[in-house]
């Protein structure tokens, strides 16, 4: 059973992220993947993003925990979504693009390197993805029994390998300078 499998885990995420959202990030995305593309979000959560998303794009929710689709689904019943694992991102469909917001975070390095593995095979060619991570070259940590992985710039471009153009990397701030970077990306053909 996973953290997000558990209704009292999910309802305290909920509380935890209020009054965030990648309001930012969809930005960045829209700079450069056409407006009414195909876009797959890859830990949808609570949702937020999968709105924000949902206003310029043709948009699949996906989370591998059954109780956030439940939930979105509760209030959004004609929503695409889909339950997928992060790393083996298990489906048929194919997207113009992916996007996640602080759930890549959970992976280690070799479960990292087996989602972009995934999220090539399930992209168009030439398709595009945008990711967000806690950044930095500290140790993995734990909190409530929840792995978070920091990555840099180097560890990012080290992990893509030949399966996608770096475009953009930057880093942001979230709740410190600099605590936060995302990687816009291009499939290579």
């Amino acid at each position: 059973m996973g953290y997000y499998d558990r209704e009292a885990n999910v309802q305290e995420y909920i509380k935890m992220a209020q009054g965030y959202d990648g309001r930012v990030l969809v930005e960045v995305l829209k700079r450069h993947l056409p407006l009414g593309s195909r876009v797959l979000e890859l830990g949808m959560g609570p949702g937020k993003d999968l709105d924000l998303l949902s206003q310029d794009y043709a948009v699949t929710g996906s989370d591998s925990s059954p109780l956030f689709l439940d939930l979105y689904r509760n209030e959004h019943p004609d929503a695409e979504l889909l339950r997928l694992d992060a790393v083996t991102i298990d489906t048929v469909r194919t997207f113009d693009g992916i996007y996640s917001n602080k759930v890549l975070i959970h992976l280690d390095p070799s479960e990292l390197q087996g989602s972009f593995r995934g999220q090539a095979q399930v992209l168009n060619p030439r398709g595009w993805a945008l990711h967000s991570f806690w950044y930095g070259d500290k140790a993995a940590e734990e909190h409530h029994g929840l792995r978070f992985y920091y990555y840099t710039e180097d560890d990012l471009t080290r992990m893509v390998g030949d399966l996608f153009e770096v475009v953009e990397m930057a880093r942001y701030r979230e709740t410190d300078d600099d605590d936060s970077i995302y990687l816009l990306m291009r499939r290579r053909e």
